[in-house]
């Protein structure tokens, strides 16, 4: 069979790391040309010479939409148009609300959301010139509260409601955005979230119920995003699927 993404131009944010990572692999290995971007270069860089030929690194800060047009148009100029935008990059601040300053605040929008507005708008016009597809990383905490975690549910409540007005905006030219939703996954970012101040108790009242609570690995995630890049889900708009084991069923 002939890879899902032979021939097609993609940009993945937030790929030194994690599920951003995984999912630049996933696309180049069944035959896109990824650009990648992350605001870490060294661990960008590392991931590009793992991902070999297919991926070209470029270094970027989501909340910085200058950075995002730049980057939109190294992977246009590089790749000759865009088919798929995975839009990865976000970060996670547990906090108490009395300790959630307006400047940890505003750092969460900005990079969770405010992220994926920039790189979605300055990618939109190539997009639509073939049809194309975003993929927005999105959480369970944007389906369901989660305490202690105040910004970074907004935000990811922000990531489900931009996935779908853009879905009905853009559903004429084609354009297929849609969301991932995930419970924990095993990632650097995960691993540095604990902190001593938090009633994990309550936290862990939302745990996925498969598995025992077990987290999902980053490879987990990203079957989920290929797919829903993928012509296999050309009748999928507006969704966030959840891979959560279970966590918001009820």
């Amino acid at each position: 069979m002939t890879p899902r993404f032979a021939g097609k131009s993609a940009i993945v944010t937030g790929a030194a790391s994690g599920i951003g990572l995984a999912v630049a692999k996933r696309l180049a290995a069944e035959g896109a040309q990824v650009v990648i971007g992350d605001r870490n270069v060294e661990g960008l860089e590392a991931a590009a010479h793992d991902i070999g030929n297919a991926a070209t690194a470029v270094a970027l800060d989501v909340a910085d939409a200058a950075s995002c047009r730049a980057m939109v148009d190294r992977a246009v100029a590089l790749n000759g148009g865009l088919d798929v935008l995975c839009n990865i990059a976000g970060i996670l601040d547990f906090g108490r609300l009395a300790d959630v300053d307006e400047g940890r605040w505003d750092r969460v929008i900005a990079i969770n959301l405010s992220g994926v507005y920039h790189m979605a708008r300055a990618a939109m016009p190539h997009l639509v010139e073939r049809r194309g597809t975003i993929v927005n990383m999105a959480s369970a905490a944007g389906l369901v509260g989660v305490p202690f975690n105040a910004a970074y549910s907004a935000s990811k409540h922000g990531v489900i409601g931009l996935t779908k007005a853009l879905a009905l905006e853009f559903s004429k030219e084609g354009v297929r955005v849609n969301a991932v939703c995930p419970t924990g996954v095993k990632t650097p970012m995960v691993a540095q979230a604990s902190r001593a101040d938090i009633d994990w108790s309550m936290v862990m009242r939302a745990a996925p119920w498969l598995d025992d609570g077990a987290l999902c690995d980053p490879e987990d995630i990203a079957d989920a995003v290929a797919f829903l890049a993928s012509h296999e889900a050309k009748r999928i708009t507006g969704t966030a699927l959840a891979v959560d084991g279970g966590q918001t069923a009820g």
